[in-house]
């Protein structure tokens, strides 16, 4: 068992939350005059529920987790945040992180004046856990790990995920956000073993709405007690709110996408592999691929010069001369084959 009391800064413990009028009152009456809202414009003169209620509800019983257990957030951005404002206490504390991964953990580390460590992965982009939990000493508050992994694609495996976890004596971040187009069902259902465990999800990737910015945190209810009571009251808008429930009540179109995706990534990947620029092609749990090939930088702005845009990883670590396709439409997919095609080593070669 973690405390918890040891690992939340102090003045995130004694704090007294913001107290909105729709915190005080909750419930269902004829007349509001609690707010300072405009009576006109029915219903968007009102604030949202500050708590998500009735949207979580629905997420509940959709992941198989009590309310208590979930956070709602603007993306996975707001808790990646929020879990750092929480733990770590600026300019003493650090966060130990898998490199390469999702940019945003440095970034919000960067922003909350958090020393940031990253563990390089293997060659093959596996997750070393004894190199990671080595990285760590007395004022490491977090582990950042995300898996399937981004920009590398692949399943960090859940024997190296679960030996970090079991083995750190803070809290273990476990961003999700590929869960959905993997063949691993993910750590949820594990989510009552793992005390100091935060898993992330986000509407943004298999349910198709981004611009909805929409993320998920579970974990143990007073991890979420805390992440509840530093967020500002209203994070998440009425629009929001209703437009993904409208998505949850047609569950199986998302189910039928995610396999439709699915599909288009193993013809993807079928077509790529034919393709002789083309040196790796990696193994992919997600709904993109990633490569290496011959003069990346080259083959991407020609690849924007057909109007056809991918995201060149050659910058990060380990991925040089990587391109990162997301798997689009059929019709997409084949656009880009085409252009591929028409490329041959010696034109890049005298580039």
């Amino acid at each position: 068992m973690i405390n918890l009391d040891k690992l939340v800064r102090k003045n995130i413990l004694s704090l007294t939350p913001y107290s909105s009028a729709r915190d005080e009152f909750q419930g269902e009456a004829e007349v509001y005059l609690d707010a300072n809202e405009n009576p006109f414009n029915t219903p968007y003169n009102r604030y949202p529920d500050p708590l998500q209620l009735e949207l979580k509800e629905t997420i509940s019983q959709l992941k198989n987790v009590p309310i208590k257990n979930i956070f709602l957030g603007n993306g996975s951005d707001e808790p990646i945040d929020l879990v750092m404002r929480v733990f770590c206490e600026p300019g003493i504390d650090n966060i130990v992180a898998i490199e390469p991964t999702y940019g945003m953990y440095r970034v919000a580390a960067q922003i909350n004046n958090i020393e940031y460590i990253p563990v390089t992965l293997s060659e093959n982009f596996d997750l070393l856990p004894d190199k990671l939990l080595k990285a760590c000493n007395a004022n490491t508050k977090l582990i950042f790990l995300c898996s399937p992994n981004n920009p590398t694609a692949n399943y960090l495996g859940e024997d190296a995920i679960r030996q970090v976890i079991e083995n750190f004596q803070g809290i273990v971040v476990l961003d999700e956000a590929y869960i959905d187009f993997s063949a691993h069902r993910g750590f949820l259902p594990e989510l009552t073993k793992y005390p100091n465990l935060i898993i992330l999800q986000t509407f943004s990737k298999a349910w198709g709405m981004a611009a909805l910015r929409l993320g998920m945190a579970f974990a143990q209810t007073s991890i979420i007690e805390l992440m509840n009571k530093v967020k500002y009251p209203y994070n998440i808008n009425m629009l929001t709110q209703q437009k993904v429930m409208e998505a949850l009540a047609n569950h199986q179109q998302k189910e039928q996408w995610v396999n439709i995706i699915l599909q288009n990534r193993q013809w993807l990947i079928n077509e790529l592999s034919a393709i002789e620029l083309i040196e790796t092609i990696y193994p992919s749990d997600a709904n993109f691929v990633l490569v290496k090939i011959q003069q990346a930088s080259w083959v991407y702005q020609y690849l924007v010069e057909q109007k056809i845009i991918v995201r060149n990883r050659s910058n990060v670590k380990l991925c040089n001369n990587c391109l990162r396709i997301t798997v689009g439409t059929a019709e997409e997919n084949a656009k880009l084959i085409a252009a591929l095609k028409k490329l041959s080593i010696p034109s890049i070669a005298s580039v």
